[in-house]
């Protein structure tokens, strides 16, 4: 397995990775699928900040981050994400990709991480918690998906 800069032609496989849990799941609150141009798009604007694994020449997961919120005052802030194909989870993987986006994110300036994590979402809470990711708040009710109001967490690193 190695991690790498994704590169415009990762984007269909990133979709492949996304768009089951856009569909299907309230891992993400979003409802809105990913499309190949929106995602080419995503990784030239990241500068780097957009990482795939790749494993016998495939993509297995990705990791990136960007804006927290706007205004100069968040700039040494971001937000991350990261999502594994099914192939890819309990082995690592999600682990190795985070390490590399901290790295880059410290190299970038970046002073602190965060993840918003869907509350029903226990295997991601535990895996920030596992990455030294610390339960900042929940929000209750933030987001809605499926006809359920979901409560976000918000997960910070101090690099």
């Amino acid at each position: 397995m190695i991690i790498r800069a994704a590169s415009a032609e990762d984007a269909v496989a990133i979709c492949a990775i996304a768009n089951p849990l856009i569909r299907d799941t309230v891992i993400t609150f979003t409802t809105i699928l990913r499309t190949e141009d929106g995602t080419r798009e995503a990784i030239t604007q990241a500068e780097g900040a957009f990482l795939v694994a790749e494993e016998a020449g495939q993509v297995i997961g990705f990791a990136s981050y960007g804006p927290f919120r706007a205004g100069p005052g968040y700039a040494h802030t971001k937000e991350h994400t990261i999502q594994l194909g099914p192939q890819a989870r309990g082995r690592g993987i999600g682990r190795a990709l985070m390490t590399r986006l901290e790295d880059h994110a410290r190299a970038k300036g970046v002073h602190v991480l965060v993840g918003g994590v869907s509350a029903s979402n226990h295997a991601g809470i535990a895996f920030h918690k596992n990455l030294s990711f610390v339960e900042t708040g929940r929000m209750p009710q933030v987001g809605r998906k499926f006809d359920q109001l979901l409560d976000l967490v918000l997960m910070q690193k101090i690099l």
